[in-house]
């Protein structure tokens, strides 16, 4: 199966060639391919100009039209627990909530399942920001980005459902079924062939901070050499003062707001830790360009704020979101040196909402 014979697949549904005709010629054509193969040859198509939003549109077409020719790939038995167990795990238990929702013979009992189903979006952070990140490390970033955007249609769905419960479920009931799919005969499988040890398990250890959809992760899997060290205490010398290694980290996980901070090169460098913060953020996106940590439909707007800093047009970008029942504000600084010289980009962002709330003023000592 190459390029070539998948660009006219993709045509022929962008020109509204029946899906069963195309499913058809593909068998004849192809016989069997795996789940590494396909990824690679979209990976070669978009990195040959094909725009990511004409495959994201004919994804689910796409999909179905390639599964008589995809064959599993081999592979070792999973240990319980491990991060493609999970995954597979919590695919099952969304399916379960989407019968349940299919069923549902009250108002109040969509609302439930409805409820359930907004779990999914711990599930698409890990792979967004966990499993995505390391696929970048090994060349393919373009199938990546078709899911993202996948993704990010089902959050539309859910959200919408989530306000009209009495609504018509199926479309989003359909595009979780269709994600499932992919993650389950196309992503995960080819990750399975691709990821070292070494990887699965720093996806392991940076999971929790994202959480779980729907059921936990089994006991079994632990791999070695994943636990943290504690840092050297050594002095952190700066022209105001001087701090400890544990005074500083302590200092960046105390503060009421979040930074993260993307170097000159457009790769995350640093972010900050805390117990509240807004947005999850991992250990794999450091390093990682920053472009790649954003859903596609944003990356133009983050392409534009980095040279606007860059080029010295502007030092500021701020926006003010509703997000999980809180009111955000999100700035970006341009961080410069002596010189003028740009060495960055500095996101601030801040949970506001009881900021907002102040009226008046308290001049005395008084504790919440």
């Amino acid at each position: 199966m190459s390029e070539l014979l998948l660009r006219e697949i993709i045509d022929g549904l962008n020109a509204g060639e029946a899906p069963d005709t195309v499913r058809a010629k593909l068998k004849t054509l192809v016989g069997q391919t795996d789940s590494c193969t396909l990824m690679s040859m979209e990976q070669n198509l978009i990195a040959g100009g094909m725009p990511v939003e004409k495959l994201a549109g004919l994804c689910d077409l796409h999909s179905q039209v390639t599964r008589d020719v995809l064959v599993p790939l081999p592979g070792a038995p999973l240990p319980p627990g491990h991060p493609v167990d999970t995954f597979r795990r919590e695919n099952t238990a969304l399916r379960e909530v989407i019968a349940k929702l299919r069923e549902a013979d009250s108002l109040d009992e969509r609302r439930q399942a409805i409820n359930e189903l907004l779990d999914i979006e711990k599930h698409y952070q890990r792979k967004e920001h966990l499993v995505f990140s390391v696929l970048e490390r090994h060349g393919i970033n373009g199938p990546s980005k078709v899911m993202w955007a996948k993704d990010d249609e089902v959050r539309a769905r859910l959200k919408n459902l989530r306000a009209n419960p009495e609504s018509n479920a199926e479309p989003a009931l359909t595009a979780i079924e269709e994600m499932i799919y992919k993650e389950e005969n196309i992503l995960l499988l080819a990750a399975l062939q691709k990821f070292t040890d070494t990887e699965w398990a720093e996806i392991w250890a940076a999971s929790p901070r994202y959480g779980w959809c729907l059921v936990e992760p089994r006991p079994g899997y632990r791999p070695a050499g994943v636990e943290t060290t504690a840092a050297a205490d050594g002095a952190v010398h700066l022209p105001t003062g001087n701090l400890t290694l544990q005074q500083l980290t302590a200092l960046f996980s105390t503060l009421p707001v979040d930074i993260t901070f993307v170097d000159a090169n457009d790769r995350v460098a640093f972010f900050s830790e805390g117990p509240q913060r807004v947005f999850a953020r991992s250990k794999a996106v450091i390093g990682r360009a920053v472009q790649n940590c954003h859903p596609p439909r944003s990356v133009d707007t983050v392409n534009r704020i980095l040279d606007d800093f860059r080029t010295g047009k502007q030092d500021l970008a701020e926006f003010w979101i509703d997000f999980m029942d809180r009111f955000v504000h999100i700035r970006y600084f341009a961080v410069r040196g002596e010189s003028n010289d740009y060495l960055g980009c500095l996101e601030v962002t801040q949970d506001v909402t009881a900021i907002r709330r102040l009226e008046g003023q308290r001049r005395l000592l008084q504790y919440d």
